[in-house]
């Protein structure tokens, strides 16, 4: 099982309580889990992919195993802790502003 922990924001609009568990298919990618994510719970598509082109929003963040992996390629498998389940990949709402 991946383990994935969404930000506060997309926690309420799934109505999940904390970290959620996917079972994904094949390699473990960013697209993968993702793909995962929004056929489990399709309230969350476009959120953090827009809808046409599939690419992380701009202030959307991943994170696993003390990296940041959002300027990684979709297909680009996930850290192996991330595949085991022993780490969550980390999806932060990033901020702007001064």
């Amino acid at each position: 099982m991946i383990r994935v922990v969404l930000p506060a924001h997309l926690r309420r609009l799934a109505r999940v309580a904390s970290e959620v568990q996917l079972e994904v298919l094949g390699p473990i990618t960013q697209r993968s889990v993702l793909d995962a994510l929004e056929a489990r719970y399709p309230v969350l598509c476009g959120t953090i992919r827009d809808h046409g082109m599939q690419r992380r929003r701009p202030f959307v963040r991943f994170f696993a195993c003390q990296q940041d992996l959002s300027q990684e390629l979709p297909d680009t498998p996930l850290p192996e802790a991330v595949a085991t389940g022993a780490e969550p990949l980390v999806i932060l709402g990033a901020m702007a502003g001064g």
